[in-house]
């Protein structure tokens, strides 16, 4: 590769980089914000264990809310622990096309990627509106109920040790196998392909997005807390190793709320 063509490289995952925290910075001032909520993301984490806020009614525009609430707050969370394989596939794109910028493929990996989450999204919202019709949860979007809480923390816990857990940490972990034997080109390759690893991702930390019905789903303390660990076991190298000791740890504490 010339010294042209690297120095353009750096450029590129520069600018898909700087694209990617924009939209970062953007969902975390949108959360702070409170979403829509009718308070701050910082009144809300204040008065988490308070019954300040009355349940919303459930009509399409609530549920447009809530969605579009829970689908900011896994980019806000999820990004983040994504970028570096993002980046990795517009460096792979450069290689393979080095006269195409990777500005096109890499958005339509990363909108891929995000559209996985989308999804999970819409699940959270129906689960959501489940647990609140049956008065599970507060209007503050926090579990009332401790046999709730424990189940939550107890399943989440289990789901740590099991293969598909450590399977999907793997390939998040490792994505370069990924992103070489099955790429696919075009935007539309790439929209798929940041599905297919946003599935994968989905499936590696979906039971710990469920924990925000614990601690509270717009507890800003939980929500940073949630983001750094997914970040971290993704990023250590003894990351399958603190999936199970957070394992271990959630279902303890589950049991010990139970029992």
């Amino acid at each position: 590769m010339t010294p042209s063509i690297e120095i353009v490289l750096r450029h590129d995952r520069l600018v898909v980089g700087a694209g990617l925290v924009l939209v970062a910075a953007l969902s975390w001032i949108y959360l702070l914000m409170g979403a829509g909520m009718g308070m701050s993301g910082l009144e809300m984490t204040r008065h988490n264990n308070m019954a300040m806020m009355a349940p919303g009614t459930w009509n399409m525009a609530y549920i447009a809310l809530m969605f579009f609430m829970w689908w900011i707050m896994m980019i806000a969370m999820m990004l983040p622990s994504a970028t570096p394989v993002i980046l990795l596939a517009a460096a792979l794109n450069r290689k393979s096309l080095a006269e195409t910028a990777p500005y096109g493929s890499s958005a339509a990996f990363a909108a891929g990627y995000l559209l996985a989450w989308g999804i999970f999204s819409v699940v959270a919202v129906m689960t959501q509106w489940g647990l609140q019709e049956a008065e599970l949860i507060s209007g503050m979007l926090r579990s009332n109920s401790q046999s709730l809480s424990a189940l939550i923390l107890v399943i989440a816990g289990a789901w740590q040790f099991t293969p598909w857990k450590h399977t999907c940490l793997r390939h998040c972990r490792g994505p370069v196998d990924f992103l070489t034997r099955t790429r696919r080109p075009g935007n539309a390759g790439a929209l798929r392909m940041g599905m297919h690893h946003g599935f994968f991702c989905l499936g590696c930390c979906w039971f710990l997005m469920a924990l925000l019905f614990v601690g509270g789903v717009m507890n800003l303390y939980w929500i940073a807390g949630l983001a750094v660990y997914v970040w971290v076991e993704k990023i250590l190298p003894s990351g399958e190793t603190l999936s199970r000791l957070m394992g271990g740890l959630l279902i303890a504490w589950g049991a010990a709320i139970l029992f």
